[in-house]
């Protein structure tokens, strides 16, 4: 005899159980531009598939396939946390995204600069400036699910900010706020203390409301590491050329011309990138 539902326990990628929760599920989905009739498709076929210790990446990956068959931006969407996963291995395409959201959102940037402190100097990942206003953002990237930001992060990276503002070269008249940027979670004593102690915290689901998936929907800026239509190969090579948004390649097609892309596949490529960035 079948469980019920709400009693299965699925396996998270740290290894933690949870509780299934048919409301997640179709929430994720519901997030993904999906309509009624999909989202209620594919929970009925993962509710029919579960079993005690299913994996979270196995419920993924079948919701993740469904929505590809139904339509590709559907599927891009929900594949979103997993893309900026794939960002890696190193944390610089990272940077280079975080640095995207602050220039899109009015701010003058800087992606990895050497700044003065009092002390020593910092090699400080993204800077950031509007009128009186000066971001100094340090990202965390974590190639690998699973693994959270403590409170050893903000502890680290308020000292090292805290150096640059006491150094006599920074101008005093200009408000400065540091800022710690991951693509996973904080821990509660990591959000309490930078609460606490004044600092700016941004993970995927944090602040609630205004985490990175928010503002990456708000802003219509995905990673090209979401396009469903390009390999693993062709996403390294555009990154390692530091194409990292969607919008980029609309803009720089020419670098589908040195991968080989035929016409017919490009098309397809664009069709996903418009559809993508016009509906957010």
């Amino acid at each position: 005899m079948k469980p019920e539902t709400n009693s299965i326990e699925l396996i998270k990628s740290s290894g933690k159980r949870v509780r299934f929760s048919i409301e997640k599920l179709k929430a994720s989905l519901r997030h993904s531009g999906a309509d009624t009739a999909t989202i209620n498709k594919i929970t009925n076929t993962v509710r029919d598939e579960l079993y005690q210790g299913i994996s979270t990446k196995e419920i993924y990956n079948r919701a993740f396939a469904m929505l590809k068959k139904e339509k590709l931006e559907y599927a891009s969407k929900y594949k979103l946390k997993k893309a900026i996963y794939e960002l890696g291995p190193t944390g610089f395409p990272f940077e280079k995204f975080i640095g995207a959201l602050y220039q899109y959102s009015g701010y003058q940037v800087t992606v990895g600069k050497m700044l003065e402190g009092k002390c020593v100097s910092h090699e400080v990942d993204v800077i950031a400036h509007k009128k009186n206003h000066r971001i100094l953002a340090e990202c965390k990237f974590h190639s690998e699910e699973g693994r959270n930001c403590d409170v050893k992060i903000p502890l680290y990276i308020h000292s090292r900010f805290q150096d640059i503002i006491k150094s006599s070269k920074e101008n005093k008249a200009i408000t400065k706020e540091g800022w710690v940027v991951t693509n996973t979670r904080f821990t509660k004593d990591a959000e309490q203390y930078a609460l606490c102690a004044g600092l700016k915290l941004l993970s995927w689901n944090y602040p609630t409301g205004n985490g990175l998936k928010d503002r990456i929907d708000r802003l219509g800026l995905y990673p090209i590491t979401v396009l469903t239509l390009l390999s693993k190969r062709e996403k390294q090579f555009l990154l390692s050329r530091d194409v990292v948004l969607c919008r980029q390649l609309l803009r720089d097609k020419f670098y589908l011309d040195h991968l080989g892309i035929s016409e017919k596949r490009k098309q397809r490529i664009f069709s996903e990138i418009s559809i993508l960035c016009n509906n957010s």
